[in-house]
């Protein structure tokens, strides 16, 4: 009997557990849905919103692009010359520039920059935005007959959006200049072969690829720490427990659509 209710009780705890999560899912994708419409209605974008959002974007990308610049730079020369050196070592030298464009273009910078945007903007973004939550910030905005989702967390994802986007393109560029210096050196002679290998990696199906994961990323880092700092949590509910949250939701919804990008990349 005693194992009976014991097994009753794991599993009814397993249930909890399970619809849980799902309406934690629910009421992000909600949430999302929610900013999507916003984000499409051309009333958010009216001389003071437009303040607004610039102003977010502006904390997003600007403080931190030229020191991301700069590491991103110094990781790519690091990488590439690893990558460069063990395909020359084992006679592989024609699949060098294959193989940089691939680890670092493909799979690494989409993932950095949106690890870089979640730990610099959105996740302290989200813990701000939950402590005016609690203090009855949003509530004084509705009173005042404006919108807390258009004024206060539209202009946060949409910033965390773009900054994603901004860092992983210009990580892209800098990663395929500092590949081809590394196979080809300082000439332009490598020119044409090294456009038709980038163009042979980079064909319709990568590159929809690589577009949808680099956009996935984008909204998962943005979207996910606002809509936790916005969602009801068990009491005594914390600031540290918002962010654990978000960065638990984020890495999980990251690595599905990494093992997505993979299984369309290379099976």
């Amino acid at each position: 009997m005693t194992l009976e209710i014991a097994l009753f009780r794991w599993l009814l705890g397993l249930g909890q557990g399970v619809l849980g999560g799902l309406l934690r899912w629910w009421q992000v994708v909600f949430i999302g849905a929610q900013l999507a419409v916003l984000a499409l209605a051309p009333s958010s974008y009216r001389q003071e919103s437009r303040a607004v959002v610039l102003r977010h974007i502006y904390f997003a990308a600007g403080p931190g692009l030229p020191g991301f610049t700069m590491l991103m730079a110094l990781f790519n020369v690091v990488v590439i010359r690893i990558l460069v050196v063990t395909a020359f070592a084992y006679g592989l030298s024609s699949y060098a520039l294959d193989a940089v464009v691939r680890v670092l273009v493909l799979e690494l910078i989409p993932l950095v920059a949106a690890l870089y945007v979640a730990v610099e903007y959105t996740i302290p973004g989200g813990s701000d935005l939950f402590k005016l939550r609690r203090a009855g910030g949003l509530e004084r905005l509705r009173a005042r007959g404006l919108d807390p989702l258009a004024r206060e967390v539209l202009p946060r994802v949409l910033a965390g959006v773009f900054a994603v986007l901004l860092l992983a393109a210009v990580s892209c560029t800098i990663s395929l200049l500092l590949a081809y210096v590394a196979v080809h050196g300082f000439t332009t002679a490598g020119v044409a072969s090294y456009n038709r290998a980038v163009g042979h990696i980079f064909n319709p199906v990568v590159t929809l690829i690589f577009s949808a994961k680099t956009v996935a990323f984008a909204v998962a880092v943005a979207l996910l720490p606002v809509a936790n700092a916005l969602r009801d949590l068990p009491r005594p509910a914390s600031r540290t427990s918002v962010e654990l949250q978000g960065l638990m939701q984020m890495f999980l919804l990251m690595l599905v659509v990494e093992i997505a990008s993979l299984i369309g990349n290379y099976y």
